[in-house]
């Protein structure tokens, strides 16, 4: 079988959700099933750490899509330009976008529904292109993956999917995130938190991550409890930004609040690993991969109410409302000064992160790629 796979978002050094995704699932796909040719389709040159094995064929065809007029260009004529000339047998799309104008199997994998929810939190461009095409691209490929049990309903309801047609494939975490000795714990510290503890937030920044409800409630935390704990910020500005960078301008406490950008695997993980707890008030995830990263590092976390994070966190997370700063500052506040109730978490967290791994992953996406072949 030769499939076709759509790996634009295989970027060197800027993975995030959806590219990890890509990554970690490809990989094992490639690795496990040798006697299959995959195509693997990028929109620029390409890293060569991104061709896994001798049966990935990379392709780069233009143009760049990174616009909603460019991901029309490239889904609907470049895409089918290169299933034809490389007689592809299936396409596999890890980011949400197909193509309407092949005829051959599809299989699309839909993270979540967040752009119909939250519509004001794209780019208007961004926003009434996924609005207008999503529900088309689903009821046209043969399979639909999504990653949690919330999104998959979410799609049934939305778009009126027949749920057999709908599989769950979870995200993992990368094998880095491990737990870190004391000594380890000590130094990242005093790197990155002045040598305290700290609360930490990691993903890009843009309104549905709900940043600046979180920096009002760490201002709550801190004019509540006499304490130096810090709070450390990893991501990269995304968009929508000003009113975070507004409050972190002007907010009290701003010189404990360390700002660390967009950080790789390797670094994230040392981060998360010293942190105190995760605090991820998130309005809406279709998974929420630093939750599990943080369990899988031995940290307990804070999480919303909202979405699929009930899902991924389980019995071993505290809830909050992400509306309310009060309700997350309460959390922090209860985190903080109750070490017993903290223990208890990340024991509980050991047990639920097993749910998750990128081998399971893998392998639900593999069995509806052969679904949509039979």
């Amino acid at each position: 079988m030769r499939i076709a796979v759509n790996t634009r978002l295989l970027l060197k050094g800027k993975l995030e959700g959806i590219g990890w995704f890509t990554f970690q699932t490809l990989n094992r796909i490639v690795a496990a099933h040798p006697e299959h040719s995959f195509i693997f389709i990028f929109d620029r040159p390409y890293d060569a750490s991104f061709v896994f094995a001798d049966n990935v064929i990379p392709v780069v065809v233009p143009p760049p899509a990174r616009h909603p007029i460019l991901f029309y260009c490239w889904f609907e004529w470049s895409i089918p330009y290169v299933l034809k000339k490389y007689k592809a047998d299936l396409f596999l799309s890890p980011d949400g976008i197909g193509s309407l104008r092949t005829q051959i199997p599809s299989v699309l994998v839909m993270h979540d529904l967040a752009f119909e929810h939250y519509p004001e939190h794209l780019k208007w461009s961004h926003s009434v292109f996924m609005r207008y095409y999503s529900k088309r691209y689903a009821r046209h490929a043969q399979q639909l993956v999504t990653v949690s049990n919330f999104s998959k309903q979410d799609i049934v309801d939305r778009y009126h999917i027949d749920p057999a047609k709908i599989s769950v494939a979870c995200n993992g975490a990368h094998s880095a995130y491990q737990p870190l000795s004391w000594e380890q714990r000590e130094q990242v510290k005093k790197e990155y938190a002045q040598g305290e503890e700290y609360f930490i937030f990691a993903g890009a920044l843009h309104p549905r991550k709900n940043v600046v409800a979180l920096l009002k409630a760490f201002v709550l935390f801190k004019k509540r409890n006499r304490t130096n704990m810090k709070l450390v910020v990893v991501g990269r500005l995304a968009w929508n930004y000003e009113e975070v960078e507004q409050m972190r301008d002007a907010m009290p406490f701003k010189e404990d609040v360390i700002w660390v950008g967009y950080s790789d695997v390797n670094q994230l993980c040392s981060i998360i690993g010293a942190a105190y707890a995760m605090v991820y008030p998130s309005l809406f995830e279709g998974f929420g991969i630093p939750i599990l990263e943080s369990y899988y590092c031995d940290v307990p976390a804070i999480v919303s109410t909202t979405s699929s994070m009930p899902e991924v966190g389980g019995d071993a997370a505290l809830y909050v409302d992400p509306m309310d700063d009060q309700s997350i500052a309460d959390a922090m506040t209860q985190m903080y000064k109750d070490e017993l109730l903290r223990k208890q978490l990340i024991e509980k967290a050991k047990v639920h992160r097993t749910q998750f791994t990128w081998d399971k992953a893998a392998e639900v996406l593999w069995q509806a790629i052969l679904k949509a072949v039979e």
